[in-house]
């Protein structure tokens, strides 16, 4: 793979432009801002195209409009990535009337938190009381009032606007799966996970820490930005950042088979990004990344403060095997490495100080395959 391959991946998954940028560049701000502001979008859902164009005008300044003149569509939309934040559903629709739209989207955990908002021509209450049941937000009768409709869908949006970050903030704790848990079943019990495959890395400063706190934190920020987006196109799941140092894992909540080279493939891909990075280039970062296979606890820790974390011995021999690691580095078990012999090329790996507790052998990555970056 080849240096600009390398930039402009890299440049993707840190979120930042690859032309314009280099080490000369004003440092970004570190300020954290966890979500953005762009316009919520809203599916319209009516057989008659009129209808949405009446909508389209009503709300399309404010809002993004997205159209589907038939109910199959509109399950179509839903589901798909970005998502709607708010669906208008029409009630008469021929082939699949609104409630067994409604019906299918609220049965789905993909797509069961979006609102829907009824709009019907029929004010009979039997009907908005089979609309509620079946998990709708509220109704708009037929002719539209302009201010009602707009002052509804702004007071949902509003809502589902907040509920978006809840569920920000809960992603950024906890794995998926276990967020489903907390949603569908309102607690997470501790689980064993095996086989698991962790990844730690850490990152090593500059000898010469002259730079201003931005400018460290800056650094570390796009560092592991940049192992986040690759633990994420991995299919791995990232357990903890701290300090200098990012724990990942494979196999956990969600079994793969494939665990060992899942993280070693991201392993090797941060490897190449820093190669080419300037924070190694010119700024005198280093790292060392260990990694270990076996069983482990995961669960939901504290009280007021609340995060997920992953404990057993193979933690401690991930811990171990990662501050033997010689800079620069992958070290490896003699647990992962086993899984792995047949597609990587390994040395034994002799530490000058083995801590007594670490009965395995550790093996160091002696080849750069070809990475998994996207192209």
């Amino acid at each position: 793979m080849n240096e600009s391959t390398v930039r402009e991946t890299a440049s993707t998954l840190s979120g930042q432009s690859s032309s314009g940028n280099n080490e000369d560049d004003e440092p970004t701000s570190s300020a954290f801002k966890l979500w953005n502001d762009e316009k919520q979008c809203i599916l319209a859902v009516d057989d008659m195209p009129e209808n949405i164009e009446i909508i389209r005008n009503l709300l399309g300044r404010e809002y993004q409009i997205k159209a589907a003149t038939k109910g199959s569509k509109a399950i179509e939309i839903a589901r798909r990535l970005p998502q709607p934040d708010l669906i208008l559903l029409d009630v008469m629709m021929p082939e699949m009337n609104g409630f067994e739209v409604c019906r299918i989207l609220k049965t789905d955990a993909d797509t069961l938190q979006i609102p829907i908002i009824f709009i019907t021509g029929n004010n009979d209450a039997i009907n908005e009381t089979e609309g509620f049941e079946l998990g709708a937000t509220d109704y708009i009768s037929k002719p539209f009032h302009p201010a009602i409709i707009r002052a509804r869908v702004h007071t949902h949006l509003q809502l589902q606007k907040e509920q978006r970050k809840v569920d920000q903030l809960l992603e950024n704790l906890f794995p998926r799966r276990i967020i489903q848990d907390l949603k569908f079943r309102g607690f997470s019990a501790p689980e064993s996970f095996n086989p698991v495959t962790i990844m730690l890395a850490e990152l090593c400063p500059p000898e010469n820490e002259d730079n201003s706190p931005e400018m460290l934190t800056n650094d570390i920020s796009d560092m592991f930005t940049v192992l986040d987006g690759l633990i994420a196109r991995h299919g791995a799941e990232r357990i903890k950042s701290s300090s200098y140092t990012y724990v990942a894992a494979c196999g956990i909540p969600v079994p793969n088979i494939n665990h060992a080279r899942v993280m070693l493939q991201a392993a090797i891909d941060f490897m190449n990004f820093f190669k080419f990075s300037s924070h190694s280039r010119n700024k005198g970062w280093k790292f060392r990344i260990g990694l270990h296979t076996g069983s482990v606890v995961g669960c939901i820790i504290g009280r007021k403060r609340y995060h997920y974390d992953i404990f057993g011995d193979a933690v401690k021999i991930a811990v171990q095997t990662s501050n033997m690691a010689p800079e620069m580095s992958i070290l490896v078990s003699e647990t992962t490495m086993q899984l792995l012999k047949a597609s990587f090329s390994f040395n034994r790996f002799t530490p000058p100080q083995k801590p007594q507790a670490l009965e395995l052998d550790l093996y160091e990555l002696t080849q750069d395959p070809d990475p998994l970056f996207p192209g």
